[in-house]
């Protein structure tokens, strides 16, 4: 096959398509039907779990398990990254997690409490094969585009991605609303979550076909080999001394990624908990036409965020969108009707997508002229995922501890605005820092 040459259309589409054939697992297995089906497995005033030697309330169970995955993701991508650059073949790590993550939704078929544990693995792999794909799929983002069109080529792979899930979620819906009882509801929403790794895997294909596999050094992998990611995770850190913008940047993106992410894993849980639905079937309906409003809108709102930050600038557009997430976790923290989650979803959809797309866009702008992207987006992916850690850590604890997973939502509230008073503090052209270290 003939090598595409940088900034092509193709190559360009290629990419954007991964968003396409992946999206369908946070929508479907982290955000909508997987959290339903969950709490459904639990009796109404039953919501503990003996898990790991503790008793854990079930939301909190799942918050636990979630942070201790993107730890894993966190440790894991820098030893990956390392090989991966050294060997040349990013693309067969992608594929790897990409396949491992789809053989873990097909394993969600079997999840039950009895087998509590093996359950929590396929949740795992789940997760831990999206994010791990991830780390290499926005390594590629500078490789395959120019820098004027990052921007654009990001938010449509995004835009892609939401268009995909939702097909893939209306027709799981379907399956599941048009069974009578609820142990038919439960089979179907098995089934749906076979439907997301088969659909991830075979879509993925035609980015696979595409994506350039890269230079391979011709040598041995070694132990040096196998650390050269951290050892390249440092070199990063010193470089940023020189890039006082991306330092500065990347500490705004730890603390605002923090809360959005938690915000985004746990919203269905805690629509679930929180709000009054009614009957078991409303409730349903509910949390799930609560995500196709988040997802439909999220298109606009990717969209819309794209050209506020052609008319202002990325971080002011970023200040912005902040500025709407502190809204939305304070009027949470009083919502208790359908209607007011409604609202809520719908002002969720609109910053959610525009806030991911453009923190992607803005740290690849921002980054120096270098040929070893792929270390630079482990830094950036590893800051990502350490914040989620923290996040969703904070999170589970005062859900634990407190009972209530409104206190929760209220807490990161701190988070965003941290996160604008530190893209305050990023200057608009690069410069060195002067004190050399910190």
């Amino acid at each position: 096959m003939e090598k595409l040459k940088k900034g092509s259309k193709k190559l360009l589409n290629a990419w954007a398509f991964y968003d396409w054939a992946n999206s369908v697992y946070p929508l479907t297995i982290a955000s909508s039907l997987f959290p339903i089906f969950y709490s459904s497995l639990f009796l109404s005033e039953i919501k503990t779990v003996v898990a790991f030697g503790f008793e854990l309330k079930n939301t909190a169970l799942i918050t636990f398990v979630t942070a201790f995955t993107f730890l894993v993701v966190a440790v894991m991508s820098p030893l990956l990254s390392g090989i991966a650059d050294y060997v040349g073949n990013k693309k067969n790590f992608m594929k790897f997690f990409c396949y491992l993550g789809s053989a873990g939704c097909i394993g969600l078929y079997w999840f039950n409490l009895e087998q509590i544990h093996l359950s929590l693995l396929f949740y795992f792999m789940g997760l831990i094969g999206y994010w791990g794909s991830l780390v290499f799929y926005n390594s590629y983002l500078p490789d395959i585009a120019l820098k004027e069109q990052q921007d654009h080529i990001s938010a449509k792979g995004f835009s892609l991605g939401y268009v995909g899930s939702v097909i893939l979620l209306i027709i799981n819906l379907a399956m599941v609303m048009t069974q009578d009882s609820g142990e038919a509801k439960m089979q179907m929403m098995r089934f749906s979550f076979v439907s997301v790794g088969v659909w991830w895997m075979l879509f993925s294909q035609y980015s696979f076909y595409y994506l350039p596999k890269g230079t391979s050094s011709g040598g041995k992998v070694t132990r040096a080999v196998v650390f050269n990611g951290f050892r390249e995770l440092r070199l990063v850190w010193k470089e940023l001394n020189n890039n006082l913008r991306l330092k500065r940047y990347l500490y705004a993106f730890f603390v605002f990624s923090m809360a959005v992410q938690t915000i985004m894993l746990v919203a269905v849980y805690f629509g679930e908990e929180e709000i009054s639905w009614g009957s078991d079937d409303e409730r349903t309906v509910g949390l799930i036409v609560s995500i196709l409003v988040i997802q439909l809108v999220a298109i606009l709102g990717a969209y819309l965020t794209s050209k506020a930050s052609e008319k202002f600038g990325n971080i002011r557009a970023l200040i912005y969108v902040n500025g709407i997430w502190m809204g939305i976790c304070f009027y949470a923290y009083f919502m208790y009707t359908p209607l007011q989650f409604y609202i809520a979803a719908a002002f969720v959809g609109l910053v959610m997508g525009g806030i991911q797309s453009l923190a992607r866009s803005t740290y690849s702008k921002f980054l120096p002229e270098t040929d070893d992207t792929t270390s630079y987006f482990s830094f950036f992916d590893v800051a990502e995922k350490i914040g989620i850690v923290i996040g969703m850590l904070i999170y589970g604890s005062i859900d634990q501890i407190t009972g209530s997973m409104r206190n929760s939502i209220l807490f990161l509230f701190v988070f965003f605005l941290g996160g604008i008073i530190l893209l305050l503090c990023v200057p608009k052209e690069n410069n060195t820092e002067v004190t050399g270290h910190e």
